[in-house]
């Protein structure tokens, strides 16, 4: 880890989201495919047939305890406001800048507070979702028939991080004894991009064409999320966005 890099903490295991789930089978099935890969924390963005489900229970195979503990969230915003990484899994390549791992390689990206983002069955994550998201998951399947089930995919990701974590030590220092310096989570990194995107709205006429602008505020918003920012990078940032906005002048 080089000198004022940011902080990993790999052994912590990553929280998982499940966006819109639309069966209870499919959300217990998930629960046990957690527990069989060492995660316990489920968090569930506004499931179609509510919460709980007794659905879920019977197919969660003794994983009863992560659906009794299961937070239940309105976006997926919301849902990973306090998360560091945010690893979006979709079959299908999108017209997104964003770094594009296989399991793999998110197994040795993940650290910090990290979340494991899985689509509903039937469409996956839309794009104002996957814009949430600092990193892309495929997985290098059969191209002909490449989509999960969806408990099949949080098996997959969690297993492959499960595997990874032999042999890996958790770093709390970098060298010289300096302190990295700590991820920024998503909420903290959305806050920051909500507000560029308000003060370009207000204050430019950087978003005026009606026409691009939903497509605009997805590309900067992806310009934030797409990288590891620490925390003290986020307030450099609104440092930056200030001292924009008074024209480069410093503060009396």
């Amino acid at each position: 880890m080089s000198q004022g890099s940011p902080l990993k903490s790999p052994l912590r295991p990553p929280l998982v989201v499940l966006v819109r789930p639309q069966m209870g089978e499919n959300i217990g099935a998930s629960a046990r495919a957690m527990l069989n890969c060492g995660l316990s924390e489920l968090r569930l963005v506004a499931p179609r047939d509510g919460w709980p489900n007794p659905a879920a229970k019977a197919m969660a195979a003794g994983a009863d305890a992560i659906l009794e503990r299961a937070q239940v969230f309105p976006s997926l915003r919301e849902a990973v406001a306090d998360c560091q990484q945010v690893f979006a899994s979709s079959a299908r390549r999108r017209d997104q800048a964003k770094p594009l791992l296989a399991p793999e390689a998110m197994a040795a990206e993940i650290g910090g507070s990290a979340a494991l983002v899985f689509g509903p069955e039937a469409n996956g994550l839309e794009n104002d979702e996957i814009a949430q998201a600092s990193h892309l998951v495929q997985v290098p399947l059969n191209p002909a028939h490449s989509s999960l089930n969806l408990a099949q995919a949080v098996l997959l990701l969690g297993y492959t991080w499960w595997r990874s974590q032999a042999g890996r030590l958790e770093q709390a220092i970098g060298p010289s004894g300096q302190e990295p310096q700590s991820l920024a989570s998503a909420g903290e990194v959305d806050r920051f991009v909500t507000t560029l995107l308000r003060h370009l709205r207000e204050e430019t006429t950087f978003l005026q064409l009606e026409a691009k602008r939903v497509r605009m505020e997805r590309n900067i918003r992806n310009i934030f999320t797409r990288h590891d920012l620490s925390h003290k990078e986020v307030q450099t940032l609104y440092g930056v966005v200030e001292a924009l906005r008074r024209g480069g002048r410093q503060k009396d």
